[in-house]
């Protein structure tokens, strides 16, 4: 059983740089608009993603290689300007994702929300600092040895899940960004992000508790901390699945 204390530690409350590619925020997007007019950079390589992304996911074909190719600022320009899905037509901005870029944690979450839509940060709302006291529960925090993503990089309208298609128009992004971070150990935060790393309709019940892999990554299930807000009592599992991710890791060593 979880002690009181450690429940307590649960709810704790608790610059990124200027893209070198794209300026400010991505404007509201449509397919029809020119990717040159978007990103006037002379990155070749983004731009190309933008173009072939008129309703192509990047995950199909020449595209994807392109983006399997890119470093850190390419990626985020490709990210920001993406019109692969109809995400992009609400959005306010992109979420790319937060953290150290080296980091031996990898949580991934499903989608951004109102907060992280308008402030262009994954998990800053309510979920984010609960998030944030389950990181620090374990000794751990973002910036320092966890890096945050989501499934999708737009918010979905009302917050609803990401469609299948939304999440395979974003999973080259994604998986790059897995390639670059080189995590030790993937939290797949959710059953979106349980069914985008382990191709399952398991429950995640079912998934919890034990190792998974996603390519040659470990990877461990837990619950999204949105999910914990409404459920209070499965904080105390989602507390068992931190220190089951610890050890874990501990073990990769």
């Amino acid at each position: 059983m979880i002690g009181r204390r450690l429940l307590e530690e649960l709810e704790l409350d608790s610059v990124a740089r200027l893209y070198r590619l794209v300026a400010a925020p991505t404007p509201a997007l449509t397919a029809d608009r020119a990717p040159e007019d978007v990103m006037r950079t002379g990155d070749v390589s983004a731009v190309h993603v933008v173009r072939e992304a008129r309703g192509v996911a990047v995950a199909d074909g020449a595209a994807r290689d392109r983006v399997s190719a890119m470093d850190w600022d390419q990626l985020e320009a490709a990210v920001r300007a993406c019109v692969a899905c109809g995400l992009c037509k609400q959005r306010k901005q992109a979420v790319f994702g937060v953290g150290h870029r080296a980091a031996p944690w990898l949580f991934v979450g499903e989608g951004p929300g109102a907060e992280e839509d308008a402030q262009g940060e994954p998990f800053v709302g309510q979920a984010g600092r609960l998030l944030d006291g389950m990181l620090a529960a374990i000794g751990l925090a973002r910036g320092r040895e966890v890096y945050i993503a989501n499934v999708v990089k737009c918010r979905p309208p009302g917050n609803r899940t990401p469609t299948p298609e939304e999440a395979t128009a974003c999973a080259a992004f994604l998986d790059r960004q897995i390639e670059l971070i080189r995590p030790r150990l993937i939290v797949a935060m959710g059953k979106t992000a349980a069914q985008r790393f382990l191709a399952t309709d398991a429950s995640l019940g079912s998934l919890r508790g034990r190792l998974h892999r996603y390519r040659d990554t470990p990877l461990v299930v837990t619950y999204h901390p949105a999910y914990l807000l409404r459920t209070l009592p499965d904080k105390a599992k989602a507390w068992e699945d931190l220190l089951y991710a610890r050890r874990v890791l501990r073990e990769l060593s």
